[in-house]
């Protein structure tokens, strides 16, 4: 079964690698600063939707983490031919 990044060159994939690591990184940070929110809101206020916001970006850094381990692998195969 071929990837989804298998019809890309070399070049646009290192691209894309790029790319994705810097929105990998900014989402990751956003989350961590989403859950560092979350507890000083939960502490002072209680439980309330701000609690588990971060809840709901995790699977959105899940995705572009495989993106980017897709990537990787892709741009392995391609080299190693």
């Amino acid at each position: 079964m071929s990837s989804q990044f298998s019809s890309y060159s070399t070049e646009e994939l290192v691209q894309k690698l790029k790319k994705q690591k810097r929105v990998l990184i900014l989402q990751g940070v956003l989350i961590i600063l989403m859950i560092v929110f979350a507890v000083f809101s939960t502490l002072e206020k209680g439980i309330s939707f701000h609690s588990f916001l971060p809840l709901f970006f995790s699977p959105m850094f899940v995705a572009i983490y495989l993106d980017v381990r897709n990537i990787k692998k892709t741009i392995q195969s391609k080299t190693e031919k």
